[in-house]
């Protein structure tokens, strides 16, 4: 129970704070500027050429498509890793001295900083979720059926689970910050963190475009692997639209994008994602948990 008081009181000082807020959701925004200024128009001329029967429309709903299910990647990582600011508040201020003396044990502590940055990444994912659909609605373009929702749905809590039970997904947002001793050392982390995993996941630009070996090694972290969970349902009806079904163009399409990965002749299924990811989440939530209990003394 004092473990779920103590998350509270985390997500209670989080939200509190609408800078922090803002910032979790920077990332995000920067991408979402880019698209708007220079990178959407270059993505929808490119598929104007490769599909020349495809509408504007249908080009555009594809591109959109593409980049929410970017920004919801970098959505999951960036407000799970957010929420850990308060985690680093109470480290610089001392104010773990005063935990230490009451009688919550420290296991407690360290389950409370982890509750509350998986309900910050389950929250702020689920509203630019809703957002992406409510934009695609308004533009006239096809939305997810209640079933590709609801995987898309499914998919955001298996990534976030990685991202909370690792501190934020990886060693960057979970184990690192334990080696983070002020609020601006973590800003500057956050910052970088965040625009790290926007290409790390294919987010700024497709896969396609970049060399057979950088692809590979991005393709077998798993920030590229919760991006094609994403990608597939966010982009399942403008993807067959563009391409009329035509097997062989959706399948180009598909590996173009990061809808369907691979390491080299290796093809990345679901299955295997979720086992990536798994494995992710087990081994840097032992990690974070060590170091977090070693910083709260």
């Amino acid at each position: 129970m004092s473990a779920l008081i103590l998350a509270r009181r985390n997500l209670r000082i989080f939200f509190r704070d609408r800078t922090a807020v803002f910032f979790s959701l920077l990332s995000a925004l920067i991408l979402i500027g880019l698209y708007s200024l220079v990178l959407g128009s270059l993505q929808v001329d490119n598929l104007q050429s490769r599909f020349p029967t495809a509408t504007n429309a249908e080009v555009q709903a594809f591109v959109d498509a593409w980049v929410f299910a970017g920004i919801t990647m970098i959505t999951i990582l960036t407000t799970g890793l957010a929420a850990l600011s308060v985690f680093i508040e109470d480290s610089s201020s001392g104010r773990f001295k005063d935990f230490l003396v009451s009688p919550i044990r420290r296991a407690s502590l360290i389950f409370g900083y982890m509750t509350s940055s998986f309900i910050v990444a389950i929250v702020m994912t689920v509203v630019v979720v809703a957002i992406s659909q409510g934009y695609t609605a308004i533009r006239g373009n096809a939305t997810m059926t209640a079933t590709e929702l609801l995987l898309t749905v499914g998919y955001v809590v298996v990534v976030v689970v990685v991202v909370v039970a690792a501190a934020a997904f990886s060693a960057l947002s979970g184990f690192i910050v334990t080696f983070v001793r002020s609020n601006s050392a973590f800003a500057t982390m956050s910052t970088i963190v965040g625009t790290v995993i926007g290409f790390l996941a294919g987010a700024y630009i497709p896969a396609g475009t970049l060399p057979a070996g950088v692809v590979n090694v991005m393709n077998a972290m798993p920030f590229a692997q919760a991006a094609m969970l994403l990608r597939q349902p966010f982009t399942a009806h403008s993807a067959d639209a563009l391409t009329d079904g035509q097997s062989e163009a959706v399948s180009a399409l598909n590996d173009f994008y990061g809808i369907a990965i691979s390491v080299g002749d290796f093809d990345v299924s679901s299955a295997g994602a979720f086992t990536a990811l798994a494995i992710v989440c087990l081994v840097f939530a032992l990690l974070s948990s060590f170091r977090l209990s070693r910083r709260i003394r």
